[in-house]
Formats: C-alpha cells, sequence, structure tokens
C-alpha cells in the first residue's frame, strides 16, 4: 500500500475507561513511520522557555501551578518577589516579563554550531501561554508579552533559512487541571480565605475556567490528565492546536503526554495526529514526513504504540529498537534559572552515544534565560559539544547500530563497512575491544582515530581486538571516536560483554531534577 496522507473520515470505538493501553481502531493512523530525515539526522536542541523562566524563583518548572500551592518552594519565593496570589498572581509574572535578548537567527546559529540537524521550539507549556500569532489565545501569546515576537514563524524561518529541520513542543493538554491551583485560597496566615486570582473571571483566557472539581478527580490526576474534562476544553484544544499546524507546518510534533483525553479514549488526540499527518503530507508530495513523539507514561492520557514514535523523557532503553525512540534530556533543569547545576560535556555526548548506539534519537534542552539570552556555562557547552561534533560526527550522523551496542564505556555505531568505537571515558595506554572477539587482523583494513593523523596499530587475541595508542594523542576530549574500517563488517561476529543497564542514569535524573525537571518536587501520589 502506498503511504499517502491519513484519511480524515473515521470511525472509533471509545474506550471509555483509565486503561494506560488500548487497541486502536483508527487503523490509517497506524500508516504511521518515523521519518528517515531524524533517523538519519539523530542529534535536535529544543528550548524550554517562558515566563517562568523569569520568575525570580528556582523553583520555576511548575511555577505557574506550585505559586499557587500554600506552602511549596515556589508559594514562599512568590510571596518574597512578587506578593501574595490573591493580589500578584502569574498574569502579573507574565505582564512583567521582558525578554529583549531573544534572536531566534543567534539561537540557530548557536544550535546549529553545536551540530544540531533540528530545532525545536516550545510552542505552549501548561501554563496556557502560546508561542505563535494564537488565533485562540489572542491575548495571552509572545507578541503582546515577553519577547514581543511570534516566536514560532521567526524560529521556523532561521531554521530552515539555516537548513535545518523545525518542529514544536506542545504541552497543553495538561492545562485545564494543571492550572487549577489558581483558584484556591491559603488555608492558614493572614490571607485565611482569601482566594487567589485565578478565581478572577476577567482572566478566564489565561487561568482557565472554574472547573467542577469532582470530575477532575483527586489532585494527584491534575498533575497528569484530568479524570474528565468538558467537550468545550477539548474542542479548544483541538482548535489551538490545528491553528498551529495550519499556520507553522512543523517538522516535528510532540504532546508531552500521551493522547489526550482519557475520558473520550484519545478520539480528539487522534483527531489532531490526523491533521497533522495530512497536513505534513500535502507539504511532502502526498507523503507524511512529519516526526509525531507520545510518552507511554502511565496516568498521562492514552498511550498505545504504532500511531506516533515514542519519546523517553529523561530517559534510556537498554537494548537497540527496532523502531527509533527519541530520548529527550535537558544540559540541566527544564527552565533556566541562576546557578543551576548543568551536566558536563562528557556526560552529554556519552548520552548521545549511547541514545545513537540503540538506534535511537536524541533532544537536548537547552534552556533560554528570562529575557531570551543563553546563559555563560550553556554557551561553553555548547561550543564544546560544536567542536565534538565537527571532528566526530561522522560516528553519529546517518549511522546505523551495530550487533551490539557497546561494552562498558564504549559505544559503536556504524556507516558502510566502517565500524564506529566512540570511547566515553579517558584513554588509557591499550583498549581492548571485547565485543571483537573473533576478529582476525586481516579482517581489518585500518583503524583511525578522529582528529589524528596517524594510524592505529592493533592486534588480534583470544579476548578481542587490542588498540596499541601513541603517547602524542592529545588527551581530555569528553570521548574518542576510533574508526575501523573492515572487508566485510556484517559478516564479523561479536560478543556482548558488560552492558551495563541506564538503569542508574534514569534513576540519577530523577533524583537530580524530580517531577518538576528543577529542582526534585513532588507530585501526589494515587
Amino acid at each position: 500500500m502506498k503511504r499517502t496522507g491519513i484519511l480524515i473520515v473515521f470511525s472509533f470505538m471509545y474506550v471509555l475507561s483509565h486503561s494506560q493501553h488500548f487497541k486502536p481502531t483508527f487503523s490509517s493512523l497506524q500508516q504511521y513511520e518515523c521519518p528517515e530525515w531524524i533517523q538519519k539526522a539523530k542529534f535536535g536542541i529544543n528550548c524550554h522557555w517562558n515566563a517562568q523562566s523569569a520568575s525570580k524563583s528556582s523553583n520555576n518548572g511548575w511555577y505557574a501551578r506550585q505559586m499557587y500551592e500554600e506552602g511549596s518552594p515556589a508559594y514562599i519565593d512568590h510571596l518574597k518577589n512578587w506578593g501574595h496570589p490573591s493580589e500578584v498572581g502569574y498574569k502579573d509574572v507574565l505582564m512583567a516579563w521582558e525578554a529583549p535578548e531573544f534572536n531566534a537567527e543567534r539561537l540557530v546559529s548557536l544550535f546549529k554550531d553545536a551540530g544540531a540537524k533540528f530545532v525545536v521550539t516550545m510552542a505552549v507549556h501548561h501554563d496556557n501561554f502560546d508561542f505563535w500569532n494564537s488565533k485562540h489565545q489572542p491575548k495571552w501569546n509572545s507578541l503582546n508579552y515577553g519577547p514581543k515576537k511570534d516566536v514560532c514563524k521567526e524560529m521556523r524561518e532561521a531554521a530552515l533559512k539555516a537548513g535545518l529541520k523545525w518542529g514544536v513542543t506542545t504541552h497543553l493538554e495538561r492545562a485545564y487541571s494543571w492550572v487549577q491551583s489558581n483558584k484556591g485560597a491559603d488555608k492558614t496566615g493572614d490571607k485565611v480565605g482569601i482566594s487567589y486570582d485565578g478565581n478572577m473571571k476577567e482572566y478566564q483566557d489565561l487561568y482557565v475556567e472554574y472547573p467542577n472539581f469532582r470530575n477532575l478527580g483527586p489532585v494527584f490526576y491534575h498533575y497528569r490528565s484530568p479524570l474528565t474534562s468538558p467537550d468545550s476544553w477539548k474542542k479548544h484544544w483541538k482548535a489551538r492546536l490545528f491553528d498551529l499546524i495550519d499556520n507553522y507546518h512543523p517538522d516535528f510534533f510532540y504532546f508531552d503526554g500521551a493522547l489526550p483525553y482519557t475520558d473520550d479514549g484519545g478520539k480528539v488526540g487522534m483527531e489532531v495526529l490526523a491533521h497533522y499527518y495530512n497536513d505534513n503530507a500535502k507539504m511532502h508530495k502526498g507523503k507524511n514526513e512529519g516526526f509525531m513523539g507520545l510518552k507511554d507514561i502511565k496516568y498521562h492520557g492514552v498511550f498505545f504504540p504504532g500511531v506516533t514514535s515514542t519519546v523517553l523523557e529523561r530517559s534510556y532503553t537498554d537494548k537497540i529498537e527496532t523502531v527509533p525512540k527519541l530520548s529527550e534530556e535537558s544540559i540541566g533543569p527544564w527552565f533556566h534559572f541562576e546557578n543551576a547545576k548543568y551536566y558536563s560535556s562528557r556526560r552529554i555526548i556519552s548520552t548521545l552515544a549511547d541514545v545513537v548506539s540503540k538506534n535511537c534519537i536524541f533532544m537536548l534542552n537547552i534552556p533560554p534565560k528570562g529575557d531570551g539570552s543563553i546563559d555563560e556555562k550553556a554557551m561553553i557547552l555548547l561550543k564544546e559539544i560544536g567542536n565534538w561534533m565537527k571532528v566526530n560526527g561522522d560516528a553519529i550522523y546517518e549511522t546505523k547500530p551495530w550487533k551490539t551496542f557497546g561494552e562498558d564505556n564504549i559505544r559503536y555505531t556504524t556507516k558502510d563497512n566502517v565500524l564506529n568505537v566512540i570511547i566515553c571515558s579517558d584513554l588509557k595506554n591499550n583498549i581492548l575491544l571485547s565485543s571483537l572477539k573473533g576478529w582476525k587482523k586481516d579482517d581489518i583494513l585500518s583503524i583511525n582515530l578522529l582528529g589524528y593523523n596517524e594510524r592505529i596499530n592493533f592486534n588480534d587475541s583470544n579476548l578481542g581486538i587490542l588498540l596499541n595508542l601513541p603517547q602524542d594523542i592529545k588527551k581530555g576530549s569528553p570521548a574518542y571516536v576510533f574508526q575501523i574500517n573492515c572487508k566485510k563488517l556484517n559478516e564479523q561476529p561479536y560478543t556482548v560483554v558488560n552492558q551495563e543497564s541506564v538503569k542508574k542514569m534514569n534513576e540519577e535524573a530523577a533524583k537530580m531534577f524530580g517531577a518538576t525537571g528543577n529542582k526534585g518536587g513532588f507530585i501526589p501520589l494515587p
């Protein structure tokens, strides 16, 4: 069957349960395939950025919600920096936000120099603020506040001009329940019982209408996906995303969760998927080439495989995937705050190598400051990543996985008859590649170290291939790439050895940054 645009006319069997998975009846959506361009690109950069970045709080990952949670770190910061949320709320943070340093061409240039092949804009976060000339959110958008520019338009134009793909992340599907803490009031202290400003009807276009809290379910669901939400909100959500798709035609699209909404079995979510696939197909002679991602996270909507790509949030796979997944990570917190702790360039590059070695795609978040600029520490990281990619990018771009993804701190990728050996640690005098046990010296035409002019001497042994390193190799690189040029790479044997689980890495990120993605944070259990 020729894979063309997705049919818009369809029928559904509703799944009125809260199961995480269900069998799709919308078969045309299952024609989706992860597009070739992103499988070749391997590496992209996105930005978490909005008024929360200018909140003056280090507890700003979910500031727009947690500033209304009495006693929380964000609430305490808001009292100190802004005032009481019954008088000065998130609307005031938004209206005070200025971003004079935002410059799309400068950002795209930085990201391209760092080696990114696609650039992604956060089009809307849970705070209900749009970064485009939004037909259905005409007041609370980036043309009126913050940068006072059409961020999506300018980022798209800059990316395409630079020869990069461009796309968006959307986080709006949870906003209906996520923002509703703004309808509360203090339960203790001088302001007890005085309603927060989210109850002001004149600001419902930002703060969302007063809901039926009984329908939303316990607070546990407010953070994730409401048990039920009114049809009017679902229609509004759909209209907002249709507007974004129709006017900006992104190459990359994702929901920050699974398919909304559980109370309609994902029906309206599928309508948006179909519209995106159709729009992209129209832009590419009848074939959808758009990347669409969902997250298989419990209680975050309805998920089933096959209709989109899977996005792994600050997490990684333990195996070579038959169907590519996308791992998203940040250099530190999702949103910028002063003196935030960032990963090293070695950690980021070794993570990139791990992801690519498993047939997956890596997207790195670089969080701008509130004013739209990139801080000095992030600039240094971007330069270090870019310098490494300029020398070693051949081991990342347009590569395929080998028969085994690696051993210890070594990762393997391939291109034609070249095996790329990416060593994500300091070099020793001799390196044993145990995965290559059974290889003969005559199978290898040459071994080169990228960035080093001389060929590398090597020997075969009963334990694998031994690289004999000269003393004049420059040390201090985040990672080193040895390219083994073989006669017939696919015919070479392999041994699976010392494949450390990514569980430790996944747990480390959760411990450092927590649910909010910034400074730990806690969300209620069911």
